[in-house]
Protein backbone atom coordinates (compact mmCIF):
# COMPACT_ATOMS: atom_id res chain seq x y z
CA UNK A 1 0.00 0.00 0.00
CA UNK A 2 1.31 4.00 -0.63
CA UNK A 3 -0.33 6.74 0.81
CA UNK A 4 0.49 9.90 0.22
CA UNK A 5 0.54 12.80 2.48
CA UNK A 6 -0.61 16.11 0.93
CA UNK A 7 -1.06 20.01 1.79
CA UNK A 8 0.75 22.70 3.35
CA UNK A 9 1.94 21.11 6.87
CA UNK A 10 4.68 20.89 9.17
CA UNK A 11 6.54 18.04 9.13
CA UNK A 12 7.83 17.77 12.55
CA UNK A 13 4.57 17.99 14.14
CA UNK A 14 3.95 15.67 16.09
CA UNK A 15 1.02 14.56 15.26
CA UNK A 16 1.46 13.73 11.60
CA UNK A 17 5.12 12.26 12.58
CA UNK A 18 3.84 10.00 14.20
CA UNK A 19 1.65 8.52 12.08
CA UNK A 20 3.80 8.81 9.11
CA UNK A 21 6.28 6.69 11.24
CA UNK A 22 3.97 4.30 12.32
CA UNK A 23 2.79 3.40 9.07
CA UNK A 24 6.16 2.95 7.61
CA UNK A 25 6.85 0.66 10.80
CA UNK A 26 3.50 -1.25 9.08
CA UNK A 27 5.33 -2.05 5.71
CA UNK A 28 3.37 0.87 4.18
CA UNK A 29 5.11 3.04 1.43
CA UNK A 30 4.67 6.60 2.49
CA UNK A 31 5.24 9.78 -0.18
CA UNK A 32 4.69 13.08 0.87
CA UNK A 33 3.31 15.88 -1.33
CA UNK A 34 3.99 19.06 0.47
CA UNK A 35 4.25 23.33 0.40
CA UNK A 36 5.37 25.19 2.92
CA UNK A 37 2.67 26.13 5.49
CA UNK A 38 3.04 29.56 5.11
CA UNK A 39 2.24 30.00 1.71
CA UNK A 40 -1.23 31.47 0.65
CA UNK A 41 -3.49 28.99 -1.15
CA UNK A 42 -3.14 30.52 -4.46
CA UNK A 43 0.98 30.11 -4.52
CA UNK A 44 1.03 26.64 -2.87
CA UNK A 45 -1.71 25.14 -4.83
CA UNK A 46 0.18 25.34 -8.21
CA UNK A 47 3.48 24.19 -6.15
CA UNK A 48 1.05 21.04 -4.82
CA UNK A 49 -0.02 20.48 -8.22
CA UNK A 50 3.24 20.31 -10.18
CA UNK A 51 4.73 17.67 -7.43
CA UNK A 52 1.62 15.42 -7.54
CA UNK A 53 2.36 12.18 -8.62
CA UNK A 54 -0.81 9.90 -9.69
CA UNK A 55 0.56 6.53 -7.78
CA UNK A 56 -0.65 6.51 -3.80
CA UNK A 57 -3.70 3.88 -3.00
CA UNK A 58 -5.07 6.86 -0.57
CA UNK A 59 -3.90 10.61 0.25
CA UNK A 60 -3.49 11.69 3.16
CA UNK A 61 -4.51 15.41 4.14
CA UNK A 62 -2.53 16.03 8.42
CA UNK A 63 -3.69 18.56 10.60
CA UNK A 64 -4.56 22.11 9.97
CA UNK A 65 -4.63 21.90 6.90
CA UNK A 66 -8.49 22.09 5.93
CA UNK A 67 -7.79 24.70 2.50
CA UNK A 68 -6.16 22.18 0.69
CA UNK A 69 -8.61 19.11 1.07
CA UNK A 70 -10.72 19.66 -1.99
CA UNK A 71 -7.99 20.10 -3.89
CA UNK A 72 -6.21 16.72 -2.64
CA UNK A 73 -9.99 15.35 -3.30
CA UNK A 74 -9.81 17.09 -7.15
CA UNK A 75 -6.03 14.91 -7.82
CA UNK A 76 -7.72 12.16 -5.84
CA UNK A 77 -10.87 11.94 -8.26
CA UNK A 78 -8.85 12.07 -11.31
CA UNK A 79 -7.18 8.74 -10.09
CA UNK A 80 -10.16 7.24 -8.44
CA UNK A 81 -8.37 7.14 -4.92
CA UNK A 82 -9.86 8.30 -2.00
CA UNK A 83 -8.64 11.49 0.63
CA UNK A 84 -8.36 10.49 4.20
CA UNK A 85 -8.33 14.05 6.55
CA UNK A 86 -6.96 14.73 10.25
CA UNK A 87 -7.78 17.63 11.02
CA UNK A 88 -7.11 17.35 14.87
CA UNK A 89 -8.96 20.29 15.66
CA UNK A 90 -11.66 22.35 13.43
CA UNK A 91 -11.26 25.86 12.26
CA UNK A 92 -13.79 27.37 13.78
CA UNK A 93 -13.44 25.28 17.48
CA UNK A 94 -9.92 26.75 17.61
CA UNK A 95 -10.23 30.17 16.21
CA UNK A 96 -13.74 31.43 17.49
CA UNK A 97 -15.04 28.80 20.40
CA UNK A 98 -11.41 28.17 21.97
CA UNK A 99 -9.41 31.63 21.30
CA UNK A 100 -12.64 33.99 20.76
CA UNK A 101 -11.04 35.24 18.18
CA UNK A 102 -14.43 36.53 16.37
CA UNK A 103 -17.61 36.83 17.70
CA UNK A 104 -19.33 33.63 16.68
CA UNK A 105 -22.08 35.59 14.68
CA UNK A 106 -19.37 37.42 12.83
CA UNK A 107 -18.12 36.94 8.99
CA UNK A 108 -14.98 35.49 9.72
CA UNK A 109 -16.41 32.71 11.84
CA UNK A 110 -18.96 31.86 9.33
CA UNK A 111 -15.90 32.11 6.76
CA UNK A 112 -14.02 29.31 9.13
CA UNK A 113 -16.95 27.12 9.55
CA UNK A 114 -17.47 26.70 5.79
CA UNK A 115 -13.88 26.31 5.33
CA UNK A 116 -14.19 23.30 7.82
CA UNK A 117 -17.25 21.83 6.62
CA UNK A 118 -15.95 22.47 2.60
CA UNK A 119 -13.14 19.89 3.80
CA UNK A 120 -15.18 17.28 5.63
CA UNK A 121 -17.47 17.24 2.48
CA UNK A 122 -14.61 16.39 0.33
CA UNK A 123 -12.97 13.78 2.32
CA UNK A 124 -13.54 9.82 2.29
CA UNK A 125 -13.15 9.21 5.77
CA UNK A 126 -11.86 12.03 8.75
CA UNK A 127 -10.13 10.61 11.54
CA UNK A 128 -10.75 12.12 15.24
CA UNK A 129 -8.50 12.41 18.01
CA UNK A 130 -10.93 11.54 20.47
CA UNK A 131 -15.11 9.87 20.73
CA UNK A 132 -15.64 13.49 22.06
CA UNK A 133 -14.15 14.94 18.95
CA UNK A 134 -16.03 12.86 16.92
CA UNK A 135 -19.24 13.57 18.26
CA UNK A 136 -18.49 17.59 18.03
CA UNK A 137 -17.80 16.86 14.44
CA UNK A 138 -21.12 15.41 13.63
CA UNK A 139 -23.42 17.39 15.91
CA UNK A 140 -21.76 20.70 14.20
CA UNK A 141 -21.17 19.92 10.91
CA UNK A 142 -23.73 17.14 10.48
CA UNK A 143 -21.41 14.58 9.43
CA UNK A 144 -22.78 10.72 9.54
CA UNK A 145 -20.83 8.90 12.63
CA UNK A 146 -20.04 6.58 9.82
CA UNK A 147 -17.46 8.72 7.84
CA UNK A 148 -15.68 9.60 11.08
CA UNK A 149 -13.25 7.43 12.87
CA UNK A 150 -11.25 7.50 16.26
CA UNK A 151 -7.09 7.75 15.65
CA UNK A 152 -5.95 8.27 19.16
CA UNK A 153 -2.56 10.88 19.31
CA UNK A 154 0.39 8.03 20.63
CA UNK A 155 4.06 9.25 20.39
CA UNK A 156 7.24 8.47 19.20
CA UNK A 157 8.09 6.01 21.42
CA UNK A 158 12.12 6.26 19.87
CA UNK A 159 12.27 9.92 21.17
CA UNK A 160 10.13 9.42 24.44
CA UNK A 161 11.21 6.53 26.55
CA UNK A 162 12.52 6.15 30.23
CA UNK A 163 16.00 7.89 31.13
CA UNK A 164 17.86 9.34 33.88
CA UNK A 165 17.96 12.72 34.19
CA UNK A 166 21.66 14.95 32.80
CA UNK A 167 23.45 16.21 35.29
CA UNK A 168 22.68 19.43 36.19
CA UNK A 169 25.01 22.59 36.94
CA UNK A 170 22.63 23.04 40.03
CA UNK A 171 21.91 19.28 40.81
CA UNK A 172 22.72 19.84 44.41
CA UNK A 173 20.07 22.56 45.10
CA UNK A 174 17.69 20.64 42.72
CA UNK A 175 18.13 16.99 44.87
CA UNK A 176 16.32 18.63 47.17
CA UNK A 177 13.33 20.22 44.95
CA UNK A 178 10.35 18.59 44.21
CA UNK A 179 10.07 19.46 40.57
CA UNK A 180 6.80 19.65 38.57
CA UNK A 181 6.78 20.35 34.92
CA UNK A 182 4.23 21.72 32.43
CA UNK A 183 5.14 22.66 28.57
CA UNK A 184 3.11 23.80 25.90
CA UNK A 185 2.02 26.91 23.89
CA UNK A 186 -0.17 28.79 26.28
CA UNK A 187 -3.22 27.92 24.45
CA UNK A 188 -6.46 28.77 26.19
CA UNK A 189 -7.00 25.43 26.76
CA UNK A 190 -4.32 24.56 28.84
CA UNK A 191 -5.20 26.52 31.75
CA UNK A 192 -1.78 27.64 32.81
CA UNK A 193 -3.09 30.15 34.79
CA UNK A 194 -4.43 27.50 36.72
CA UNK A 195 -1.05 25.89 37.46
CA UNK A 196 0.09 29.47 38.82
CA UNK A 197 -2.61 29.42 41.61
CA UNK A 198 -1.69 26.06 42.71
CA UNK A 199 1.90 26.67 43.15
CA UNK A 200 0.77 29.74 45.54
CA UNK A 201 -1.31 27.30 46.94
CA UNK A 202 0.99 24.84 47.60
CA UNK A 203 3.77 27.25 48.49
CA UNK A 204 2.12 27.71 51.50
CA UNK A 205 2.51 24.17 52.62
CA UNK A 206 5.63 23.13 51.09
CA UNK A 207 8.39 25.06 49.77
CA UNK A 208 10.24 22.72 48.04
CA UNK A 209 8.09 21.90 45.23
CA UNK A 210 9.33 23.57 42.56
CA UNK A 211 6.81 24.27 39.13
CA UNK A 212 8.82 24.93 35.98
CA UNK A 213 6.61 26.35 32.48
CA UNK A 214 8.35 25.99 28.84
CA UNK A 215 6.68 27.56 26.13
CA UNK A 216 5.52 30.50 25.20
CA UNK A 217 1.79 31.95 23.25
CA UNK A 218 -1.25 33.59 23.74
CA UNK A 219 -2.10 33.07 27.50
CA UNK A 220 2.04 33.74 28.95
CA UNK A 221 2.37 36.83 29.81
CA UNK A 222 -1.00 36.95 31.79
CA UNK A 223 0.14 34.37 33.25
CA UNK A 224 3.47 35.32 34.11
CA UNK A 225 2.32 38.61 35.57
CA UNK A 226 0.02 36.18 37.72
CA UNK A 227 3.06 34.78 38.80
CA UNK A 228 5.35 37.63 39.13
CA UNK A 229 5.70 37.36 43.14
CA UNK A 230 5.65 32.95 43.03
CA UNK A 231 9.50 32.03 44.22
CA UNK A 232 8.33 28.41 43.44
CA UNK A 233 7.58 29.35 39.99
CA UNK A 234 10.04 29.31 36.84
CA UNK A 235 8.99 30.29 33.38
CA UNK A 236 11.59 28.80 30.30
CA UNK A 237 10.66 29.83 26.74
CA UNK A 238 10.29 27.73 23.93
CA UNK A 239 12.20 25.02 23.98
CA UNK A 240 12.96 22.34 20.63
CA UNK A 241 10.87 19.27 20.32
CA UNK A 242 14.51 17.04 20.51
CA UNK A 243 14.93 19.22 24.25
CA UNK A 244 11.70 18.09 25.83
CA UNK A 245 12.68 14.75 26.44
CA UNK A 246 15.78 15.96 28.93
CA UNK A 247 13.06 18.40 30.32
CA UNK A 248 10.81 15.38 31.24
CA UNK A 249 13.27 13.11 32.55
CA UNK A 250 14.52 15.96 35.40
CA UNK A 251 10.89 16.04 36.12
CA UNK A 252 9.35 14.36 39.23
CA UNK A 253 5.70 14.61 38.04
CA UNK A 254 4.35 16.34 34.78
CA UNK A 255 1.11 18.20 34.12
CA UNK A 256 -1.20 17.89 31.08
CA UNK A 257 -3.88 20.68 30.78
CA UNK A 258 -6.48 22.68 33.14
CA UNK A 259 -8.72 24.52 30.51
CA UNK A 260 -11.75 25.50 31.18
CA UNK A 261 -12.98 25.94 27.26
CA UNK A 262 -15.37 23.56 25.24
CA UNK A 263 -12.31 22.01 23.30
CA UNK A 264 -10.21 21.36 26.26
CA UNK A 265 -13.12 18.62 27.53
CA UNK A 266 -12.65 16.66 23.83
CA UNK A 267 -8.81 16.66 23.70
CA UNK A 268 -5.86 14.84 25.02
CA UNK A 269 -2.96 16.05 23.98
CA UNK A 270 0.29 14.72 23.17
CA UNK A 271 2.18 15.68 26.06
CA UNK A 272 0.28 13.26 27.85
CA UNK A 273 1.57 10.21 25.58
CA UNK A 274 5.06 11.84 25.85
CA UNK A 275 5.00 12.13 29.55
CA UNK A 276 3.46 9.04 30.04
CA UNK A 277 6.12 7.40 27.45
CA UNK A 278 8.90 8.46 29.49
CA UNK A 279 7.15 6.67 32.45
CA UNK A 280 6.44 10.09 34.76
CA UNK A 281 3.14 10.00 36.64
CA UNK A 282 1.01 13.08 34.82
CA UNK A 283 -1.99 15.07 36.37
CA UNK A 284 -4.38 16.57 34.48
CA UNK A 285 -7.96 17.64 34.57
CA UNK A 286 -10.97 15.20 34.68
CA UNK A 287 -12.40 15.72 30.83
CA UNK A 288 -14.86 13.16 29.05
CA UNK A 289 -12.11 13.11 26.68
CA UNK A 290 -9.13 11.97 28.93
CA UNK A 291 -11.31 8.91 30.18
CA UNK A 292 -11.68 7.57 27.05
CA UNK A 293 -8.42 6.13 27.83
CA UNK A 294 -7.21 6.33 31.43
CA UNK A 295 -8.08 5.94 35.09
CA UNK A 296 -7.74 8.16 37.89
CA UNK A 297 -5.09 6.81 40.16
CA UNK A 298 -4.57 3.82 38.10
CA UNK A 299 -2.75 5.43 35.27
CA UNK A 300 -3.15 8.93 35.66
CA UNK A 301 -3.92 11.55 38.22
CA UNK A 302 -7.03 13.43 37.43
CA UNK A 303 -8.43 17.03 38.83
CA UNK A 304 -11.52 18.09 39.25
CA UNK A 305 -12.88 21.58 40.35
CA UNK A 306 -11.68 23.77 42.15
CA UNK A 307 -9.06 23.04 39.84
CA UNK A 308 -6.14 24.96 41.36
CA UNK A 309 -7.15 23.72 44.80
CA UNK A 310 -7.32 19.81 43.37
CA UNK A 311 -4.03 20.09 41.32
CA UNK A 312 -2.08 21.28 44.59
CA UNK A 313 -3.50 18.81 46.26
CA UNK A 314 -2.66 16.09 43.54
CA UNK A 315 0.98 17.67 43.73
CA UNK A 316 1.19 17.10 47.33
CA UNK A 317 0.00 13.84 47.38
CA UNK A 318 1.99 12.92 44.65
CA UNK A 319 4.91 13.99 46.18
CA UNK A 320 4.38 12.75 49.91
CA UNK A 321 3.52 9.15 48.31
CA UNK A 322 6.32 7.82 46.45
CA UNK A 323 4.77 4.28 45.80
CA UNK A 324 1.56 5.73 44.34
CA UNK A 325 3.26 8.38 42.15
CA UNK A 326 5.19 4.97 40.35
CA UNK A 327 2.68 2.91 40.06
CA UNK A 328 0.69 5.85 38.42
CA UNK A 329 3.67 6.40 36.24
CA UNK A 330 4.18 2.37 35.32
CA UNK A 331 1.16 2.10 34.83
CA UNK A 332 0.61 4.53 32.33
CA UNK A 333 3.91 3.91 30.67
CA UNK A 334 2.99 0.05 30.26
CA UNK A 335 -0.26 1.47 28.93
CA UNK A 336 0.82 3.58 26.18
CA UNK A 337 3.52 1.56 25.33
CA UNK A 338 1.47 -1.52 24.60
CA UNK A 339 -1.62 0.74 22.65
CA UNK A 340 -0.14 4.62 21.67
CA UNK A 341 3.92 3.72 20.29
CA UNK A 342 4.11 4.90 17.12
CA UNK A 343 3.32 1.46 15.29
CA UNK A 344 0.80 0.51 17.24
CA UNK A 345 -1.07 4.03 15.91
CA UNK A 346 0.21 2.94 12.32
CA UNK A 347 -1.70 -0.27 12.71
CA UNK A 348 -4.77 0.92 13.67
CA UNK A 349 -4.82 3.59 11.24
CA UNK A 350 -4.32 0.87 9.06
CA UNK A 351 -7.64 -1.09 10.10
CA UNK A 352 -9.57 1.95 10.40
CA UNK A 353 -8.53 2.11 6.64
CA UNK A 354 -8.97 -1.50 6.08
CA UNK A 355 -12.57 -1.41 7.53
CA UNK A 356 -14.15 2.02 6.00
CA UNK A 357 -12.81 1.45 2.72
CA UNK A 358 -12.89 -2.39 2.04
CA UNK A 359 -15.60 -3.65 4.44
CA UNK A 360 -16.12 -6.68 1.94
CA UNK A 361 -12.31 -7.63 2.42
CA UNK A 362 -12.69 -7.64 6.05
CA UNK A 363 -15.78 -9.61 6.22
CA UNK A 364 -14.19 -12.45 5.09
CA UNK A 365 -13.79 -15.73 7.17
CA UNK A 366 -10.29 -15.92 7.58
Amino acid sequence: MKITFFGAYDPAYPRSAVIRKGLRLNGVDVAECRAAANLKSWVRYPLLMARWKRSPDFVFVPEFCQKDVPLAAFLARLAAKQVIFDPLAARFETKVVDWGWKPADSPAAWWNFQIDRAAFAAAGLVLADTAAHKAYYCETYGLDGGKVEVLPLGYDDEAFFPRTAAASPEAGREKEMFKVLFYGSFLPLHGAEVIVEAAKIVALKDPSVHFKLVGSGRTQAAVRAGAADSANVEFLGWQPLGDLPGLIAGADVCLGIFGRTEKARRVVPHKTFQCLGMKKALITSRTPAVEEFFQHKKNIFLCDEPLAESLAAAVLELKKDRELREAVAGAGFALIREKYSAKAVGRRLLDIIDGHFRPERTMRPK
